[in-house]
């Protein structure tokens, strides 16, 4: 089916806002999945906080040309499928790392992190980097470390002095009695 040139000038718009709004951007391959395989790795990409597409090549060349992505020639080349990463970049890639583990039919490309292109191989990278969640929990375990040990070597003399007291007082009492 043929698309009119308003419905091509209406895609090409909206790949420009979901390429504005995404921290990332995943180009693949989708040659030989079913219908089925589409709709599950764009559902794996949706709960990962993205959006997955198919895309006609020239559609997405003109759209990245319009917002400022240096796209090479070979990355539109062939069955081209796009994944926005619109929350959680390292999240989006692992759903499409993983899909494409079990299946050979998806190929990552090439991909963008912010407006730096970055390779399949670093793509895959990107994929093994733990959720946001995790990685915000990670630096903040690091900030209050030095904070959480001051406070324990602050309290220390405290407490050596309050056991001293105490064994000091249980030795006394059974001489008393």
């Amino acid at each position: 089916m043929a698309l009119t040139k308003e419905r091509k000038q209406a895609l090409v718009a909206q790949y420009e806002a979901l390429l504005s709004d995404s921290q990332a951007v995943v180009i693949t391959t989708y040659t030989g999945l079913t219908v089925a395989q589409i709709e599950t790795l764009r559902n794996a990409v949706r709960e990962a906080g993205g959006r997955f597409m198919v895309a006609k090549n020239t559609l997405l060349k003109r759209a990245f040309e319009a917002a400022g992505y240096p796209i090479p020639e070979e990355a539109l080349t062939g069955s081209t499928a796009i994944a926005f990463a619109l929350e959680d970049p390292p999240a989006v890639a692992k759903a499409i790392v993983d899909f494409a583990k079990g299946n050979d039919a998806v190929a990552v490309k090439a991909g963008f992190l912010g407006q730096q292109m970055i390779t399949a191989d670093e793509v895959k990278a990107l994929a093994s980097l733990p959720p946001l969640p995790v990685m915000r929990a990670q630096l903040l375990g690091t900030i209050m470390a030095p904070a959480s040990q001051l406070a324990r070597l602050l309290a220390e003399p405290g407490r050596q002095v309050a056991a001293v007291l105490k064994a000091y007082s249980e030795k006394e009492a059974p001489t008393a009695a």
